[in-house]
């Protein structure tokens, strides 16, 4: 390879990363849109100019790709697509976006990763080269990945991704035994649980939390939703209270999961202030967690943050039901009278899997703490 070819290569993989760069701003702009399908984004480059940009919401139907190219128009023909994921290729909602890129006479192709749908996977790449036109994959792999990372878990195996989030002192420590809630954390990382949690479909805490705090469960963030948050609580003997924030704050977003029967007038009170109460199955006493979750992903819940207490966060852990985990810590100790973030058998420790990909940031006086237990490109 001459010096020429090299530097060549070098400035279009600069203009490659740049353009999906743009692209990944435009898939981000679906989140809380695009759920239950994956977040997409669209840039259509030529002759050095941009000459359409699309992004996929779930209610707009259109796939980011078919909006791009409609911007386009005939400007589209020897164009080169940039898309945050592989154009699909089978008829859903819409048509194959590979025939609408193929029509349009885009030369290239430029993608940043595979679709993990068992219905795609790889088969776009495959129509769009056999159609003549040149496809290029992995730029900004590890970005879109990420942001597609709760798409990825529920598409293979219809569970949602599971994001552990909690605020704790430098000891571990969540909340004080006795008194009343006090805040841990700055007003910086309380902004970011915000920003995490409007990414997400469903919150989910336990009936400790519910009791000992009160909490609302709701999305303050001010952006965009096609759908409400989810607010599930795991309530084995149905002791939430009726005059609680979240049931009188009920308008078919609070969902209870109990081993109570539905005859009991609990249940039926719940379900009279707007609640849905499910009957879940039991496991030692209690509800069953992978159970609960797979009734989740059933209706649609492609991720699910967990605020909760000790108690639903061990059981979690300890079942291996968690995929990613968000800790922002305070520069404080609060000592042995504190509530431990995991309540945990003796025997876990020997057994418990290391963090992966772990990532530090900063938010005014606090530090968070972001790592996987899953990786679910890998993990089928």
């Amino acid at each position: 390879m001459t010096a020429s070819s090299t530097s060549g290569a070098a400035e279009q993989l600069t203009v490659d990363g740049a353009c999906m760069d743009r692209a990944l701003e435009l898939a981000a702009r679906g989140i809380a849109l695009a759920s239950p399908n994956p977040m997409v984004g669209a840039v259509l480059v030529r002759g050095g100019a941009v000459v359409g940009e699309g992004f996929h919401t779930y209610e707009g139907l259109r796939h980011a790709e078919v909006v791009a190219l409609e911007a386009a128009g005939k400007a589209a023909h020897g164009a080169t697509a940039y898309v945050t994921l592989e154009p699909c290729c089978h008829t859903g909602r819409t048509g194959p976006c590979t025939q609408a890129l193929i029509a349009a006479g885009v030369a290239r192709v430029v993608a940043a990763m595979s679709d993990p749908n068992p219905a795609v996977a790889g088969r776009g790449f495959q129509q769009l080269r056999a159609a003549g036109i040149e496809v290029t994959t992995g730029v900004r792999e590890a970005e879109t990945q990420r942001l597609n990372e709760a798409f990825a878990r529920w598409i293979v195996s219809r569970k949602p991704f599971v994001t552990l989030k909690s605020a704790l002192t430098l000891d571990g420590r969540i909340a004080a035994h006795e008194g009343r809630p006090i805040p841990i954390t700055g007003a910086e990382s309380l902004r970011e649980g915000q920003r995490l949690r409007h990414q997400a479909d469903a919150i989910l805490t336990g009936i400790g939390t519910v009791l000992a705090d009160n909490p609302r469960m709701t999305d303050r963030s001010g952006g965009p939703r096609r759908r409400k948050l989810m607010r599930v609580v795991v309530d084995s003997r149905l002791r939430i209270p009726l005059g609680s924030a979240l049931v009188k704050s009920a308008d078919h977003d609070l969902t209870v999961f109990t081993l109570q029967p539905e005859t009991s007038p609990k249940f039926r009170a719940l379900l009279r202030a707007g609640a849905e109460v499910i009957r879940g199955r039991p496991a030692n006493g209690r509800v069953d967690l992978r159970s609960m979750l797979r009734e989740l992903g059933r209706r649609q819940i492609l991720s699910v943050q967990v605020e909760a207490g000790a108690a639903l966060n061990g059981a979690l852990l300890e079942g291996r039901l968690v995929d990613k985990v968000v800790l922002f810590y305070s520069p404080r100790i609060m000592g042995t009278r504190g509530v431990p973030v995991a309540a945990m058998s003796a025997k876990w420790f020997a057994r418990a899997p290391m963090l992966t990909n772990l990532e530090l940031q900063k938010y005014g006086r606090d530090f968070a703490v972001e790592g996987y237990l899953r990786d679910v490109y890998r993990t089928r």
